[in-house]
């Protein structure tokens, strides 16, 4: 089975996903809600040079066991990896591999796990979603590698992917696709940070006037950076502190500190200095999940 064939499979079971496990289409995913939905079992915990499981009915399941050690976004692309083999009626498959990135594409992958890994894809990144953000973020289709990692970030994947991704939704052209999947993701974060020296692991989320009534999925550590004139963050929630790497603007960036709890909700407001306009937007604590499903923050 060649990779296009593994996607038209995959988009399809997605999209029947989506309907089943009560979905909307057009907003971020939470998968992890998704594999409680599905009646799979969900539990994690670190486990060295492995991504995740996936367990069969024939074998006990239908359960999946996450390293608990990944970030929360590749956490995630394991939690839908991991619920593709449920929903494709796969067997019990263990991802041993710590980056899919490695292999993707030399031709290693089995069958399963191609229609597994297109369908993280296209259930992490459905066709409405994506557009619903590129509006926000570009008015329409992506022209900029910033454009892809800030839709990256709206949609809780890794840049890699979602450039992957453009190109099987026909949103970017292949050539394009392979000069932005060079450029480290880390440039884009201090480019879209003013240039700023930011910690290894952080995300940066981009706040424009576009971000009014959005929900922003941040760990700790990651930024939130105002590209809108004239702006300051005017309430931040309890766990959200101003952050710059100068200390000379400290109201128009702002870090998510361990204080939240994961799945922790909290008001953010952005005044607009001379025009009387204010931004709300809520921030949510996406953190890698641990341990079992039922103490998992919805």
């Amino acid at each position: 089975m060649n990779w296009a064939l593994a996607h038209r499979i995959a988009s399809i079971a997605a999209v029947q996903a989506h309907r089943d496990l009560g979905i909307d289409r057009a907003r971020y995913v939470h998968v992890h809600r998704a594999l409680g939905a599905a009646g799979v079992i969900g539990m994690a915990q670190p486990m060295p040079r492995l991504f995740g499981v996936y367990y069969s009915p024939a074998d006990a399941g239908p359960a999946v066991l996450l390293n608990a050690s990944l970030n929360a976004v590749t956490q995630r692309h394991t939690a839908a990896h991991e619920l593709g083999h449920h929903r494709l009626g796969h067997r019990t498959a263990a991802d041993q591999e710590l980056d899919p990135a490695l292999r993707w594409g030399n031709g290693s992958w089995p069958e399963e796990e191609k229609t597994a890994e297109a369908f993280a894809a296209w259930f992490l990144m459905p066709l409405p979603a994506v557009r619903a953000a590129l509006e926000r973020i570009c008015g329409g289709r992506p022209s900029r590698p910033e454009h892809a990692y800030r839709l990256a970030r709206e949609l809780g994947t890794s840049y890699a992917g979602t450039v992957r991704h453009l190109v099987n939704l026909r949103l970017l052209d292949a050539g394009r696709a392979g000069q932005w999947a060079k450029i480290p993701p880390g440039d884009l974060r201090s480019a879209l940070a003013g240039g700023a020296s930011l910690p290894a692991h952080a995300q940066v989320h981009v706040i424009t006037a576009h971000s009014e009534g959005q929900t922003v999925y941040a760990d700790a550590g990651d930024v939130l950076v105002l590209h809108l004139d004239h702006a300051v963050f005017d309430v931040l929630p309890k766990g959200l502190e101003p952050w710059t790497s100068d200390g000379t603007t400290p109201l128009a960036s702002a870090v998510v500190t361990d204080e939240v709890p994961p799945g922790e909700r909290g008001l953010v407001e952005v005044a607009v200095l001379g025009h009387g306009t204010v931004v709300r937007l809520e921030v949510v604590r996406e953190a890698p999940r641990a341990g079992v499903d039922d103490t998992w923050p919805a």
